[in-house]
């Protein structure tokens, strides 16, 4: 027997005895919480113990799984680490290692090498292991089950990492702001919150970001990809968590609720900026004091008082404070109504249009008058009632001096200097300067 031979029976028995000792020491030393069965794509049965992060083989033989490889060798790593038998060591990060083979395919990470291509796509990978995985990626196939909730996973570690969610763990915590994250590697993603190390560069407009899938994302946006459709409006999406998202303009679904005044909202980022609504407005304009929950809130306000419009439209070059705006401002170019009523089936060029719209047919009327307990379905027609109270007049006329409390009366009254009637009855032609008066006019001819 050579000496290789002599190592693998070696480590064959070891493994053997290990797996039943360690069997029988976690049945005691593990709660019912961290100890949980997963089933395989070949059907096999295995202990998934998230406490101290061990898969054994119930079957009592070697798993060729790949990530169990994986994870058998970091328990091995660990067992050299503390017999002082670790030799292994990476000349360029000094990364320890308990197999040889484990520091060659190590190395590739610093020589760049990626010898395993993808067949499909011909994306390159320094494992094979990483090469089978990716693959999933195109067939779809997501062989690793969630005992508990049934979610699929492309990848027993994917897996491992939900199976944290149940378990209740956050294993790993923050030393500035004792955040909590279930793996190491979303902590130090977030560590760089504090540090501000942007590490992944935009090669193109040298924007840089704090994790590599961001930037991937970023790079969409210079050669114009854009893999995912919606199905309803044919908009398309970069991402397509985007299109989930996207979808609840159609659906009408809000899925997050908020604890304290029970506001629904369709984006669990909108929640977190509505919460702030309930506690401290923390950014201040400096001329008014008006007050907003998000920096980017203020910095748009402020565009009121200097006047400033940064964003242009491409046909007409008129000027908007935000980039929202101006492709709403772009839809009455286009005419697209991309956002429907799902009761009557009206169409909207805004989301926000669209959910004023929805309160015709709920009856709601959120805002209501201090004074006079009169409704309100927006809150920009409660600003303009309460000039009825206040005797608030702000548009004049050039003209004659008389004052209005909304623009749309100026305008309206305008015509009276100009002569303008731009509403025509389609029976007889008349010309009208008032929509009311139209509709008043038409009942002559209802009568006849």
């Amino acid at each position: 027997m050579t000496s290789g031979e002599c190592c693998l029976t070696g480590a064959y028995n070891r493994q053997s005895s290990t797996n039943a000792k360690t069997n029988e020491d976690l049945q005691h030393s593990l709660s019912d919480n961290s100890r949980r069965l997963l089933q395989t794509s070949d059907n096999r049965t295995q202990s998934v113990y998230l406490s101290d992060h061990v898969r054994i083989d119930t079957s009592n033989r070697l798993d060729a799984d790949e990530d169990c490889q994986q994870s058998q060798s970091a328990c091995d790593t660990e067992a050299h680490d503390k017999s002082g038998q670790n030799t292994f060591i990476c000349e360029v990060c000094n990364r320890k290692f308990a197999e040889s083979s484990r520091l060659k395919a190590h190395a590739l990470i610093h020589s760049g090498e990626r010898r395993f291509a993808c067949e499909i796509c011909d994306k390159k990978f320094t494992r094979s292991s990483d090469v089978r995985a990716h693959t999933r990626i195109h067939s779809e196939e997501k062989p690793f089950s969630c005992f508990h909730c049934d979610k699929k996973f492309k990848t027993s570690s994917d897996l491992r990492i939900h199976m944290h969610i149940h378990a209740a763990e956050r294993p790993f915590s923050c030393q500035t702001c004792d955040k909590k994250f279930t793996t190491s590697s979303a902590l130090r993603i977030h560590t760089r919150v504090h540090t501000g190390v942007r590490p992944f560069r935009c090669e193109i407009c040298e924007k840089r970001f704090t994790t590599s899938t961001v930037l991937k994302t970023h790079k969409r946006i210079h050669t114009g990809q854009r893999r995912y459709s919606c199905e309803v409006c044919n908009k398309t999406f970069t991402r397509s968590s985007d299109i989930g998202t996207h979808m609840r303009t159609h659906t009408g679904e809000r899925p997050f609720t908020c604890e304290v005044c029970d506001k629904k909202v369709a984006k669990l980022c909108n929640l977190r900026t509505h919460m702030r609504v309930h506690a401290e407005q923390a950014f201040g304009c400096e001329v008014c004091g008006k007050k907003f929950t998000q920096s980017t809130g203020l910095q748009i306000h402020m565009y009121s008082h200097t006047g400033e419009r940064p964003f242009r439209c491409e046909i007409c070059d008129k000027g908007f404070a935000s980039s929202s705006k101006l492709s709403a401002h772009v839809r009455t170019h286009t005419r697209e109504l991309p956002f429907s009523c799902a009761v009557c089936g009206e169409k909207f060029a805004q989301s926000s249009f669209l959910k004023t719209h929805a309160r015709i047919h709920t009856g709601e009327r959120l805002f209501s008058c201090e004074i006079c307990d009169r409704k309100f379905t927006v809150a920009s027609n409660l600003s303009v009632h309460m000039r009825i109270h206040s005797g608030f007049r702000p548009y004049r006329c050039e003209l004659c001096d008389k004052t209005f409390t909304q623009s749309s009366n100026l305008r309206t009254h305008m015509r009276c200097h100009t002569g303008e009637k731009p509403f025509t009855c389609a029976v007889c032609d008349k010309k009208v300067a008032k929509l009311g008066n139209l509709r008043s006019h038409m009942r002559i001819h209802e009568r006849e």
